[in-house]
């Protein structure tokens, strides 16, 4: 008689625990799909922040070419302000 008593018990006893490990199983499942979010969302940042440092990279170069451009053209015209003075310089000493 006392085995069939303790035997709902047994039961009772596993199927707590059984609960108790599936709560917890459930739990770590939640904590590692959080993690496995993160990090794809740490991956889709990276990602991000490799296009705008390409877009950035881009522009940088862009800018080099338009100062080393306006670099020409500026020493271009000095030397058509400089003509000209020289030529204000002629034409004054040819109306003295």
């Amino acid at each position: 008689m006392a085995s069939t008593e303790s035997q709902p018990r047994f039961g009772q006893s596993v199927k707590g625990l059984l609960s108790d490990k599936v709560g917890s199983c459930s739990g770590d499942v939640i904590a590692l799909t959080r993690q496995v979010l993160k990090g794809s969302r740490s991956q889709e940042l990276l990602g991000q922040a490799a296009r705008n440092m390409v877009i950035q990279e881009d522009a940088i170069l862009h800018s080099e070419d338009s100062l080393r451009k306006m670099s020409i053209i500026t020493t271009h015209l000095q030397y058509h302000v400089e003509h000209s003075k020289n030529l204000q310089d002629q034409l004054r000493h040819l109306l003295k």
